[in-house]
Formats: C-alpha cells, sequence, structure tokens
C-alpha cells in the first residue's frame, strides 16, 4: 500500500495529530499559546521623525514611561514606573520560587505582577511591592484578607488561550500545598468553570464590582480581564458594569494546559483586539480615563509601543515573563530530550516535570529555580523592554511613550492596516476607509 503523502491539507503535523487522536482517543492538551503564523505587531512599522517631524536626542532628553492603573471610580490608582506588567499565572501552574521571581523582578523595576488562578502565596506577596489578585471563575483562594492585601483586583471573564473555557490543572501539579489553598484533593485533576457562578450577565457584574469595592473599603483598583473574541462589545459591557481598567488578551496568550483545538481556533489576534477595545472606549468617552491592558504575544519594545500607539495604556507578559527567568533555556536541552522535546520547543506545562523548575510542583525540580537570579534575569529583560519602547519614542519625537499615536504607523500588509485601521505603507490608504 502507498503511504500517505503529504499535502496543503494534510501537511505532517496535521497527519501525526489524526494518527495520535485515532491511537489515544482523547484531545491533546498543552501549554503555550497559538503556533499558528497570525497578523501581529510585526505587520506594523513605525514612521520615525526626520524633515517634517523632529526626532529626540537618545540619553540627553527625556522620555517618560509611568503610567497609573485605575483611579476612575475614586480608588488610589497603581502608579507604574513602566508600562509593562506581569500577568496573571497561578501558583500551581508555576512553583512557588518561580512566583517569587517574578514579584521580585517587577518590584525591582516598579511595575506589578498577578496572582493568577489559587490564591495569594507569601513569597508573592512578600516580594511584589505592587500585587493585582485575579478573582476567577474558580474562586479558589479567594478570601476577603487576602483581596484586602492587594493593591488591585483583577475580575477575570475570560483568557486569550482559551475564551470561553475553564481553567485546568491535572492531578500531578495538584501537591499538598496547592490542594490545601484551592481545597481540593490532591492528586485529582480539576477543572474550573467556564463561567462564574456569582452572574450571568453585565448587571450581576456590576453587584460584584460593588460587593468587591464594599469589601476592600473603595481601596484597589477592579480590572476586568476578557479573551479577545467579541472584544468591542465586551470592553464596552466592562466600562458599564464599572471597571477601573480593562485587560484585553489576544489569542496569542498563552495557558499552562488547555486543549490544543482551544489554543488555535478560538479568539482573534492582539492586533484587531487593540484596536477594538481603543474604539470602545473612545466611544464610551473614557479613554484614558478607563486604562487599557493589552496582553498576548508581547515580547519587545517594538510591541510595546506599538501597543501604546495604537492607544493601550499598558500591556502584560506572561510567556516572555517565564522565558526570561529560564523557560526553554539551551542549557537543559538533555533534559527536555529525555521528555520527548527539546529547549525552544517544550510546552508541556501541564505535566508538571518542567526541568527549568518553573512550571512544577516537583520539589526537587522547583529548587532548581533561584528566586533571586530569576528575579534579576526578569528585571533585566523588562528594562531592555522600557529601553527600546522609549528608544522608538524618541524617533518619534515623542517625550512619553504614551504620546505614541497610530499617526506613527504604518503596516506592510493589507491584512494588517485594516485590522489596526493604519495606512498601508507608501499609500494613503486605510482598507474600509
Amino acid at each position: 500500500m502507498t503511504p500517505m503523502r503529504e499535502s496543503s491539507t494534510f501537511p505532517r503535523t496535521v497527519i501525526a495529530e489524526i494518527q495520535r487522536a485515532a491511537r489515544e482517543g482523547i484531545y491533546d492538551i498543552r501549554g503555550f499559546g497559538a503556533k499558528r503564523a497570525i497578523p501581529s505587531f510585526d505587520d506594523l512599522l513605525f514612521l520615525g521623525a526626520s524633515m517634517s517631524r523632529y526626532p529626540l536626542e537618545g540619553y540627553r532628553e527625556k522620555c517618560g514611561t509611568d503610567v497609573a492603573i485605575g483611579g476612575h471610580h475614586g480608588a488610589p490608582p497603581l502608579q507604574l514606573r513602566i508600562p509593562i506588567t506581569i500577568a496573571g499565572m497561578s501558583f500551581g501552574s508555576l512553583s512557588a520560587p518561580a512566583k517569587e521571581a517574578l514579584g521580585r523582578g517587577a518590584s525591582q523595576m516598579g511595575t506589578s505582577t498577578t496572582t493568577g488562578d489559587g490564591g495569594m502565596t507569601p513569597e508573592e506577596r512578600e516580594h511584589s511591592s505592587l500585587l493585582v489578585y485575579q478573582y476567577l471563575p474558580s474562586r479558589y483562594g479567594m478570601n476577603p484578607d487576602d483581596l484586602r492585601r492587594a493593591d488591585a483586583i483583577e475580575v477575570v471573564v475570560g483568557q486569550g488561550a482559551k475564551p470561553g473555557g475553564g481553567g485546568m490543572l491535572l492531578g500531578q501539579k495538584i501537591s499538598d500545598r496547592v490542594a490545601e489553598m484551592r481545597d481540593l484533593p490532591a492528586g485529582i485533576d480539576q477543572r474550573s468553570a467556564s463561567r462564574h457562578p456569582d452572574w450571568t450577565g453585565p448587571d450581576d457584574l456590576r453587584i460584584k464590582i460593588e460587593e468587591l469595592r464594599e469589601i476592600t473599603d473603595w481601596q484597589k483598583p477592579i480590572y476586568i480581564k476578557v479573551g479577545a473574541t467579541r472584544t468591542y462589545f465586551d470592553t464596552t459591557l466592562a466600562v458599564k458594569a464599572g471597571a477601573d481598567a480593562v485587560v484585553v488578551d489576544g489569542m496569542q496568550g498563552a495557558t499552562a494546559a488547555t486543549q490544543e483545538v482551544f489554543i488555535e481556533h478560538v479568539g482573534i489576534p492582539t492586533l484587531p483586539a487593540t484596536r477594538l477595545a481603543v474604539e470602545a472606549l473612545k466611544d464610551a468617552g473614557v479613554h484614558r480615563q478607563v486604562q487599557l491592558i493589552v496582553s498576548g504575544g508581547i515580547r519587545s519594545g517594538a510591541d510595546v509601543a506599538k501597543a501604546l500607539a495604537m492607544g493601550a495604556d499598558a500591556v502584560s507578559i506572561g510567556t516572555a515573563a517565564l522565558i526570561a527567568l529560564g523557560d526553554n533555556s539551551p542549557d537543559l536541552d538533555e533534559e527536555y530530550r529525555k521528555l520527548g522535546s527539546a529547549a525552544g520547543f517544550y510546552d508541556d506545562y501541564q505535566d508538571g516535570r518542567d526541568p527549568a523548575g518553573i512550571s512544577t510542583q516537583d520539589p526537587e525540580l522547583a529548587s532548581r529555580l533561584d528566586p533571586e537570579l530569576g528575579g534579576r534575569r526578569l528585571a533585566n529583560y523588562l528594562n531592555v523592554l522600557t529601553l527600546e519602547t522609549q528608544t522608538l519614542a524618541r524617533a518619534c519625537g515623542k517625550t512619553h511613550v504614551h504620546n505614541l499615536e497610530p499617526e506613527d504607523l504604518v503596516a506592510l500588509t493589507v491584512e494588517a492596516a485594516a485590522m489596526a485601521k493604519v495606512p498601508l505603507a507608501g499609500t494613503e490608504w486605510t482598507p474600509g476607509n
């Protein structure tokens, strides 16, 4: 019999997945984010200043990076030195040393980190100068004391890797400590709900936000996080529900564990989601009053600067932060290969066997990560992102990174021009206008 040959419809990756599904009879679960090629911030370019505009002199002329998040409804806002925050990644999906390292690195750079699902650990609170507490459908670890100890609260309605899907933590990562924090049996697979049990719509959500404000004496800004799908309407409803800030997570946003069919086939890219969210805030008359934080595939200062130019107030990073800590390090290639992967390819975060000691609850593996060293590495990375963002802003003649604007951008492709609503490079044409 002639073996099946590859085609554009059936490349070897698709053939391998069909064979795996037929062999195992269950969908594939993995971590990380979408791997397919989709329009991104790479498809945009900056128009640096020359004759028609004057650039700023690097290292001689200031370019501000500070941002205040929250405060629209009276609570004191978070004052960040840089417009880059650390996204929510739970203790459970990550080890305790990894959570501590994230707090250390963020604090060194004067920005915030986020608890993720599963509650607040003492290590994370101690080493995070600004800590955002995530309130998810599971309500794991939620208690009024931790809400009050947080610096802000993020109500998670959806996540970019799995909009409409609930959380997942496999039994091998539910240690005794994780089980106690989440009120779960140790070693048993956990699936949390895909929607909050406390409300069925934005009117109920407004009541829940009022409850959270009362619990915290109106002293904590309230964020609402949505996975990027119907972004314009979701942002509008978040504002009406009383959000101080809206977090929009594009489909490049990663996860510790979910079905691959979710990761690759649900949601929209961060690029169009950013524009839609900004349009919603402008139409509601609250742009720059209710802040927009964009996440999902942010990797470089160029990504940060482009998101800000499109109208975001800040960005949030997750996968990039883990890589900065040492995830997928080439130094561990041999150990990744023992797991059937390789450095740069490892995405089985759900298995709890991460040689870097980051996405694991194995005490021996977790002890490999030095939280002080990891924190310094993360701070170095955040510093580079900030310097790159300032470099691009100065090149466009801006004294603050928030002065970047859509006029500073052009698109390389028709698709990106349509999604970002900026002109195609070398033309005055914006698709749809």
